[in-house]
C-alpha cells in the first residue's frame, strides 16, 4: 500500500479533518465505527502496565491511550469506546476526590485526556506518600475508577538519548496518523527534542530521534535548548508536520517526512504569542467551517492578561501556511483581548491548569479556584 493511501486510511481511522491540515488525536469523532485499538499495537503485553512515573496524556482512536513514562512512552488499548456520556456536572476539588477514591493521603494531578468516545476523563497522578504514579478515571457521573486489569493490552517504546546525554522532560505525545509523536528536552546542548514511534507499536522497540532548531520571535534568535512544550500534528501539501509552541511564546513547525534518526530539523516560527508564558496544552477543533489552534499557557510575568495567570488564546489556522516566519511571524496584540484578525483570548480558559478537547463545540477543563481544582466542561467559542 501507498504511503498516500496510508495517510488517508489513516485519517479515516481517526477522524483527522482532511483538506490540507491534521487535526490531533483529540478530534476523533464518536461516531466513526468503532474497532479495537489492539490493531496499533504489535508484541503487545497483557495486564496492567507499571509506572515509573506517569506523566503526559493523550487519546488516539478507539480508546488508545499514550502515556509518557519517564523516558518511555506506553501506548494501551483501554477497551474504553464508550458509548458517549460526558460529564453531567463539575466535579469540585478534583484532585481531593481523586486521593479518597484511590486510598491516598493526597494526589497531584499531573495531566488528563478525554476520551473521545466515552467523555470519561484519564488522569495521570502522584499520589503520596511516596509519589506513586496511577492513572486514574472520572466517568459522566463524577464517579473516580482505575485504569488496569488483566484483559488491557498495552505496548512500551523506550525514547533514545545521544551518546553522553540523557532524557529529561517530556513535554506532550500524540497519536498522528502512521506514527505516534513525542516532544521533550535532553542534557546535551542540541536540547530540543522530537521523537518519532511508528504504528503499530511494537512493545520492546525505541523511537526515532530528531534535535530541533527553533526561531524565538521575542528573543530574536534561533535557539536549541528550549523544549517543544505542547504540540499538534499537522499536514500541509502531502507533508507531514509537527506544530508546537515554546516558552516565551513562538509556535513553530517543524517539518518531519523523511528525518533519519538523529537529524537535525529547523522549525518556521508562524506566531508569537508573547513574552512571559508557558504553553500547557494544545490542540484544533472546526467551528462554523473554519478551523482554530487552541492553546492554554501559564503565565510567569506579573502583568496578567486576565484575573489569573492561566489564561488561553485561539488563533485561525491560516496562520501555519500564509507563508510570513520568523522575523515576519504574525505578533498577537498583548495589550487587547483580539488582535490581529483571527487571533484572540478564549475567556473560557481563564484559570485553566488542563484541557483536553471533547468534540467541536466542547473542551474539558481543569481549573483552579482558590487553590482548589475543578473538573468541568467548557464551551468552545
Amino acid at each position: 500500500m501507498s504511503s498516500r493511501r496510508r495517510w488517508v486510511n489513516a485519517i479515516v481511522a481517526t477522524g483527522f479533518i482532511t483538506g490540507g491540515v491534521m487535526i490531533n488525536s483529540s478530534s476523533v469523532d464518536a461516531g466513526v465505527k468503532q474497532k479495537t485499538a489492539a490493531r496499533f499495537l504489535k508484541n503487545a503485553k497483557q495486564g496492567t502496565p507499571k509506572f515509573k512515573k506517569a506523566g503526559n496524556l493523550s487519546f488516539g482512536p478507539n480508546g488508545l491511550l499514550l502515556v509518557v513514562d519517564g523516558d518511555s512512552v506506553v501506548a494501551i488499548d483501554t477497551g474504553d469506546r464508550g458509548p458517549l456520556k460526558k460529564l453531567k456536572a463539575p466535579v469540585k476539588d478534583v484532585a481531593n476526590a481523586l486521593a479518597a477514591a484511590s486510598g491516598a493521603r493526597s494526589v497531584k494531578v499531573v495531566d488528563l485526556a478525554v476520551n473521545p468516545l466515552s467523555g470519561t476523563v484519564y488522569f495521570s497522578v502522584s499520589r503520596q506518600p511516596g509519589n506513586q504514579p496511577a492513572i486514574l478515571t472520572v466517568d459522566g457521573d463524577g464517579q473516580v475508577g482505575t485504569l488496569g486489569g488483566s484483559k488491557l493490552a498495552y505496548s512500551r517504546v523506550t525514547l533514545p538519548s545521544e551518546e553522553g546525554t540523557r532524557v529529561g522532560r517530556i513535554t506532550g505525545v500524540g497519536f498522528a496518523g502512521e506514527r505516534i509523536l513525542a516532544a521533550g528536552q535532553s542534557s546535551g546542548a542540541f536540547a530540543s527534542k522530537i521523537y518519532s514511534i511508528p504504528v503499530p507499536v511494537n512493545h520492546g522497540a525505541s523511537a526515532d530521534i530528531f534535535s530541533a532548531e527553533t526561531y524565538h520571535v521575542s528573543h530574536r534568535r534561533w535557539e536549541t535548548r528550549a523544549p517543544i512544550q505542547a504540540f499538534i500534528p499537522f499536514r500541509e501539501k502531502d507533508k507531514e508536520y509537527i506544530v508546537g509552541s515554546f516558552a516565551c511564546t513562538p509556535i513553530a513547525k517543524f517539518p518531519i517526512d523523511d528525518l533519519k534518526s538523529g537529524a537535525k530539523v529547523k522549525g518556521e516560527s508562524v506566531v508569537e504569542l508573547g513574552s512571559g508564558n508557558r504553553p500547557l496544552d494544545m490542540f484544533t477543533y472546526e467551528k462554523d467551517g473554519k478551523r482554530w489552534v487552541v492553546t492554554n499557557t501559564q503565565r510567569f510575568h506579573k502583568n496578567l492578561f486576565g484575573p489569573s495567570k492561566y489564561w488561553g488564546v485561539r488563533l485561525d489556522m491560516s496562520y501555519l501556511t500564509n507563508g510570513k516566519i520568523n522575523e515576519k511571524a504574525a505578533r498577537r496584540n498583548t495589550k487587547e483581548n483580539s488582535g490581529p484578525d483571527g487571533m484572540e483570548v478564549v475567556e473560557a480558559l481563564f484559570g485553566v491548569v488542563h484541557v483536553d478537547k471533547l468534540n467541536n463545540n466542547e473542551m474539558v477543563v481543569l481549573r483552579e479556584d482558590g487553590g482548589k481544582l475543578n473538573l468541568e466542561l467548557a464551551p468552545l467559542p
